[in-house]
């Protein structure tokens, strides 16, 4: 039987969930792999930020290819991948692990853009966009805290730690094909037949400015983008990851014999404290200034700060406490950014599209967070991880400096001088009613 319509949304968030899961369960085994391995930390930094080489193209392809070959379609295919690569991660060499890592990244990209649309239109008209934009959210996040979490216990407490939490991974990928064989399509048909017709044959949307609408990625090029938001971007995954991947294993010797659960359990502190700090940049933001952005980016400073406090105390206790507060700023510069992206945007997509927007391509540019740990790695032999780590706090003094100095320039507001039709209409409803009225996540 089908799932019911009350249902239904859930197996999509399913499939969301556990994309995620595959693309954070590296965090606890990269402390298994330093344990039972000669790879150089170096190297296990750069098997974990591989996964970005996978992941951008995910995020710029992923909307396209549901768009052209249906959400269903798209979103099964990238799990039978994820599936595949975590069977590859198993496998005990490095070029295995760096494959694995790279198959990940993209699958986890295509479900993010095509699983989230899928979700959406799943949970039916009657459901708030904003609530259905919620429910991705939390899947995402869940997906993300509980990868590190179960790769942790798996690996700390069964044998095969290197193995039998990939493995995990898999089972689970398989078990929501199973629970996702039987939801329907939801791509507008005709609007994609039309799409893929015109760019197959060099019709009206292949042509000179008539490709992807402009509406659809004019946030990126607007100087607020390049001035406000670009500044704060790579602090999004940058906080997180030195939260977790960077940190735990600088007190590894503080916590024998449970290195792996320590690593996945402050995986999960951070990426569950950034999930609930996330709508409170709702409350921060304002529409005459970047407040919610500067905020977020002195909570990221703060927690780098303490980072360094704690790299250079060796304790466990300012690791967790930094964890949090880096989780916090990582919640609070992703959700002040969506909104700002939110208010360049000159018309609104349609709801149903899931190509290439101003929102994916802002999280692409959050995702050069990913190599933090690999220039922090590289970079370890000259300085130590506190004083690299206050150098990182003194650069986002910096960009902080670029982003307050331009917090109430290049406003969007009264750039719409021509009445809206109906197609922007609610657009330009959302940038007449109060900045809390939005969520910060909402795409």
């Amino acid at each position: 039987m089908p799932p019911s319509r009350t249902a239904r949304w859930l197996p999509a968030a399913a499939a969301v969930a556990v994309a995620a899961w595959g693309a954070n369960q590296f965090t606890a085994l990269a402390t298994v792999y330093r344990a039972r391995t000669d790879w150089s930390a170096l190297s296990l930094s750069a098997m974990f930020s591989v996964y970005l080489v996978g992941l951008v193209p995910g995020l710029l392809l992923g909307g396209p290819a549901a768009d052209r070959y249906g959400r269903r379609r798209t979103v099964r295919g990238a799990l039978g991948l994820s599936a595949a690569a975590s069977v590859v991660l198993a496998l005990p060499d490095e070029p295995s692990v760096y494959a694995a890592r790279l198959a990940t990244g993209f699958a986890a990209g295509l479900v993010f853009l095509a699983g989230t649309a899928w979700l959406r239109e799943l949970s039916g008209p009657a459901v708030p966009p904003e609530r259905a934009a919620r429910r991705a959210m939390y899947a995402t996040g869940t997906g993300f805290a509980a990868g590190a979490l179960a790769s942790g216990v798996l690996a700390e407490w069964l044998p095969g730690p290197t193995v039998l939490p990939a493995l995990a991974h898999a089972l689970g990928c398989l078990l929501v094909l199973r629970g996702t064989r039987r939801l329907p399509e939801t791509k507008p048909e005709a609007r994609a037949g039309v799409r893929a017709g015109t760019r197959a044959a060099g019709g009206p949307e292949s042509a000179p400015g008539r490709g992807t609408p402009p509406h659809r990625t004019a946030a990126v090029r607007h100087p607020r983008f390049r001035y406000v938001v670009l500044p704060a971007s790579p602090a999004v995954l940058g906080a997180a990851t030195v939260a977790y991947v960077v940190l735990p294993p600088l007190v590894a010797d503080r916590v024998p014999g449970y290195a792996p659960l320590f690593s996945g359990l402050v995986a999960a502190l951070t990426l569950a404290t950034g999930v609930v700090a996330q709508p409170f940049a709702a409350r921060l933001d304002d529409a005459d200034s970047a407040r919610a952005t500067l905020t977020a980016m002195a909570t990221v400073i703060a927690g780098l700060l303490l980072g360094a406090v704690a790299a250079a105390r060796d304790s466990v206790g300012l690791v967790v406490a930094a964890a949090v507060v880096l989780g916090t700023g990582y919640g609070l510069t992703l959700g002040a950014g969506l909104h700002e992206v939110e208010r360049l945007t000159r018309h609104a997509p349609d709801p149903r599209a899931s190509g290439p927007t101003s929102a994916s391509l802002y999280q692409s540019t959050t995702s050069s967070g990913f190599l933090t740990p690999l220039l922090l790695a590289g970079t370890a032999g000259h300085a130590s991880y506190p004083a690299l780590l206050a150098g990182m706090a003194a650069v986002g003094l910096l960009c902080l400096a670029v982003t307050a100095a331009h917090s109430r320039r290049h406003l969007p507001a009264g750039e719409h001088p021509e009445p809206p039709t109906r197609e922007d209409a609610s657009v330009q409803s959302v940038a007449s009613t109060p900045p809390r009225s939005r969520p910060p996540w909402a795409e």
